[in-house]
């Protein structure tokens, strides 16, 4: 079974090009549903999260506090490096037991949606790399609308990220979301068909 990863920054279109994907009828692995999963009431990297960070990231209700988790981390390179080493390998090891699953159903090809795949090293053992890109201030403004950040802390959460430039260094397809939806939706349908083929 092929793995085609599709990555992109933060606020790049990347969910958007995966939800296409999957409404043509290709199996999708969000690493970011994939990591909530992991860290949810029970599991042993919440309590693993609790134990390094503190009470203070968990909420109420005992789950993780997102916002301040992510205050932090988007902030601080070291506690980001932390959390990561925490969330990866459970996250890689749900990822790859979902892979094998679909593999046995005799999926041909499957797509793995994460925003830190160049990060990680892990290109090269995808059978593809799609990136979306799109330039900073898009991404900004993004992030701003989105997620209801201030400029400063949406600039610090791109400026977390590798650039543009090293992740379509590591890409077999680059799909570019500076213009409207219909566009990005055309580049996605183009990358879909030229991959079906290969698969």
């Amino acid at each position: 079974m092929g793995v085609v990863g599709l990555t992109g920054g933060i606020a790049s279109g990347k969910s958007t090009v995966a939800r296409r994907f999957a409404e043509r009828g290709v199996p999708v692995i969000d690493a970011d549903a994939v990591a909530r999963e992991v860290v949810a009431p029970g599991e042993p990297a919440l309590e693993t999260i609790r134990r390094t960070f503190g009470d203070g990231m968990l909420l109420p209700d005992g789950g993780l506090d997102r916002a301040a988790m992510g205050e932090l981390v988007f902030a601080d390179a070291a506690a980001r490096g932390r959390l990561e080493s925490i969330v990866h390998p459970a996250m890689m090891a749900r990822v790859a037991s979902r892979l094998v699953a679909l593999q046995r159903e005799g999926t041909p090809w499957a797509l793995y949606e994460a925003a830190l795949i160049v990060e990680r090293g892990l290109a090269p053992g995808l059978a593809a790399l799609v990136v979306v890109v799109c330039d900073v201030e898009t991404q900004v403004a993004r992030l701003m609308a989105r997620n209801g950040l201030d400029e400063a802390q949406a600039r610090s959460r791109v400026a977390a990220q590798t650039t543009n430039e090293e992740r379509i260094a590591a890409a077999d397809y680059v799909i570019e979301n500076d213009g409207t939806l219909d566009a990005l939706l055309a580049q996605a349908d183009a990358v879909f068909d030229a991959l079906a083929k290969r698969f």
